[in-house]
């Protein structure tokens, strides 16, 4: 598993966090019990996982990197499965994210070499 260093945390982080925010609205404001212990247990695993990762990597590098991911999942989940719109200025937004994730990626690449 030479996969599981700072990024491969990170992007299982970013991916435990699309889990619990996907399924927040189902919690009711916390009041249904699965549906929030769901959320809870991979919001605490995705902050866990993100701790794993600032070992290796810069914190605001993760940070960002972490909530990026989260960003674009939640999105298209609601765009996908709760009928969220997605319009052009929207998409252009998501579009800039992904530019700043990869950016940040880049620049953390460099400034090690």
């Amino acid at each position: 598993m030479a996969w599981l260093n700072g990024w491969g945390f990170l992007l299982l982080a970013g991916f435990c966090e699309i889990l619990y925010a996907s399924i927040i609205p189902r919690t009711e404001g916390f009041t249904r019990l699965w549906p929030s212990l769901y959320c809870g247990f991979f919001l605490l695993l995705s902050i866990y996982l993100l701790s794993l990762s600032v070992r290796v990597l810069p914190l605001g590098l993760a940070y960002a990197v972490w909530v990026g991911i989260g960003t674009l999942g939640t999105v298209a989940y609601g765009t996908l499965f709760l009928g969220e719109q997605l319009g052009v200025l929207k998409g252009l937004c998501l579009v800039m994210i992904i530019g700043g994730i990869v950016g940040l990626k880049l620049v953390s690449e460099a400034q090690v070499a």
